[in-house]
């Protein structure tokens, strides 16, 4: 390895062999323990993140400045076969993460001076871990699933003990479904939102509709699709009456 040293005064660093490399890499690791501890994390924290560190680095075909996402997408992958819990391998992923964004912060410009490197975060957004969902794929449920839920649901309210209660839920939970609406918005709802004498199936004003980045109220017509024109005359007609039960 060719000479390289920094300039500056007593705390220069010379990586002259191999040797100088690892114990620079160790001078690393030691100064962010350090930072750990002086940030008031316990022992055994900064003892766990040390092990994690170290271990990563030993799974490099060089030293922790020089990581790629490739060589983290392996070791992680290893982690796996090896059998450890989604929390072990999400809590490794988080360690190392936060390693290198100390490195990041305050070796980038050393490295780089010493090794022509430009240190990079290994640990981005598609192979960090994220905890106990990790490799559970939510699938939902088919429409023919969901169907049947609410056509279930609505036989229910028929024979439930406070029958006012249980066909507004119905109620509100069927224009979620078939519009889109959100909680509050539903609640803010009045009879004199529905608009049967706009379109072909009438539309609802929603007045109350969620604003984007907190800039109050933004109130939209919607059409009524997907039947939503039926389940308003089952509410105004059968519910709000009482004629239908």
């Amino acid at each position: 390895m060719s000479l390289v040293a920094l300039q500056g005064g007593a705390g220069d660093v010379v990586l002259r062999s191999a040797q100088d490399v690892e114990d620079f890499e160790q001078e690393i690791v030691d100064e962010y323990m350090l930072a750990m501890a002086a940030s008031g994390l316990s022992d055994g924290h900064v003892r766990g993140t040390r092990a994690t560190v170290i271990e990563f680095a030993r799974s490099l075909p060089g030293p922790l400045w020089e990581a790629t996402f490739v060589d983290a997408d392996r070791f992680l992958a290893e982690q796996r076969r090896l059998g450890h819990a989604v929390s072990t391998r999400a809590g490794k992923a988080g360690t190392l993460a936060m390693f290198y964004e100390f490195v990041i912060s305050r070796y980038q410009g050393q490295i780089h001076r010493l090794t022509g490197v430009v240190v990079e975060q290994p640990i981005d957004e598609f192979n960090r871990q994220s905890g106990a969902s990790l490799g559970r794929v939510r699938v939902p449920p088919s429409d023919a699933q969901v169907e049947e839920l609410f056509n279930s649901w609505r036989g229910s309210v028929i024979e439930a003990r406070k029958y006012l209660p249980a066909a507004r839920d119905y109620f509100a939970a069927s224009l979620w479904r078939r519009l889109g609406l959100r909680i509050t918005e539903s609640v803010m709802l009045d009879i004199r939102d529905w608009r049967p004498d706009l379109g072909g199936f009438g539309k609802l004003h929603v007045r109350f509709g969620k604003g984007s980045r907190g800039r109050g109220f933004t109130p939209r017509l919607i059409p009524s699709i997907n039947g939503t024109d039926q389940l308003i005359a089952w509410w105004l007609a059968g519910v709000r009456t009482g004629e239908t039960r």
